[in-house]
């Protein structure tokens, strides 16, 4: 057999062209065509790329166009969403919040409360016992820093005569019925307080707009108080709550003139008066009490 030389018979390979062919070197099997198959595959990734492209475009295409037919059926369609107002239920039928509002009830009135005032006004309500243990108890009073001893006490349903110089004719006049007396000390200096009693308000107003600067309790002395204000001068007080009338006479158990500085006195006569007041109050507010919890 004649000996082919190189390059004669079969077309020569070229490793760097795809269509050449590798020669068979003593064997007549087929080895892979590496240069096809690197063509081929770069030839389906192409296509791929393509159809990628061709596929996401036409998907955005019908993306648009599905916002398109929403938009259009919500702005003008005749669906179910977009039936005219007039189709709404009326606002009756429409359930708002007054619905599950607390049920109302009917307004109560609740009877106003008991007026102290009107208890200590007239005597026809003024039922409660009183005496000189009721309106001054104990016996010590001690009102802010100050503390007072109680010395005697009295009560007389001839209020005459236990007042001086102009009032016995004032509370006679206007129908005094009682007046309870009690004397305090301290340091030296003595204050009896006396409580008129009037049938009514106006009584008792009356009274102490007839009465002057001369119109003054008798001071009550005795149990260890020596006798004052009787030739002595002294400071005196009147005044009025409900049907109430009280007054009040201070000075020195040593029987000295009382003057515009002695502040001790005037601070005496004035801690006794307030208390006095309170007390008038407290019981009309325990006759309001007791008739509101009948």
């Amino acid at each position: 057999m004649r000996r082919m030389s190189y390059g004669q018979g079969e077309p020569q390979w070229d490793p760097w062209k795809p269509s050449s062919q590798q020669p068979q070197w003593g064997s007549q099997s087929n080895s892979p065509d590496w240069a096809a198959l690197a063509e081929a595959s770069e030839a389906r990734n192409k296509r791929r790329r393509l159809l990628m492209i061709v596929g996401g475009a036409l998907a955005t295409v019908g993306i648009g166009a599905a916002v398109a037919v929403a938009v259009v059926s919500a702005n003008g369609g005749t669906g179910p969403s977009n039936r005219p107002a007039g189709a709404l239920p009326s606002t009756a039928k429409i359930p708002s919040e007054s619905a599950d509002a607390a049920p109302s009830f009917a307004p109560t009135s609740a009877p106003p409360p008991l007026n102290p005032m009107d208890f200590i006004s007239s005597a026809k309500k003024d039922t409660a016992p009183i005496s000189a243990d009721t309106l001054f108890p104990g016996t010590q009073l001690t009102v802010g820093t100050n503390a007072y001893k109680k010395g005697p006490t009295a009560s007389t349903t001839n209020c005459a005569s236990a007042a001086l110089r102009t009032l016995p004719a004032v509370l006679t006049r206007n129908g005094c019925t009682r007046l309870i007396r009690a004397t305090y000390t301290k340091d030296g200096v003595a204050v009896t307080v006396g409580v008129a009693l009037f049938d009514t308000t106006a009584k008792a107003t009356k009274a102490r707009q007839e009465a002057d600067n001369k119109s003054i309790i008798a001071s009550l002395s005795g149990q260890g108080v020596p006798e004052f204000c009787r030739t002595a001068v002294c400071r005196s007080t009147t005044n009025t709550y409900g049907r109430y009338a009280y007054f009040t006479l201070a000075g020195f158990t040593g029987g000295k003139d009382v003057t515009t500085k002695d502040a001790k006195v005037f601070q005496a006569g004035d801690d006794l008066a307030e208390f006095t007041f309170r007390q008038i109050r407290r019981r009309g507010e325990a006759q309001a009490s007791a008739a509101a919890n009948q």
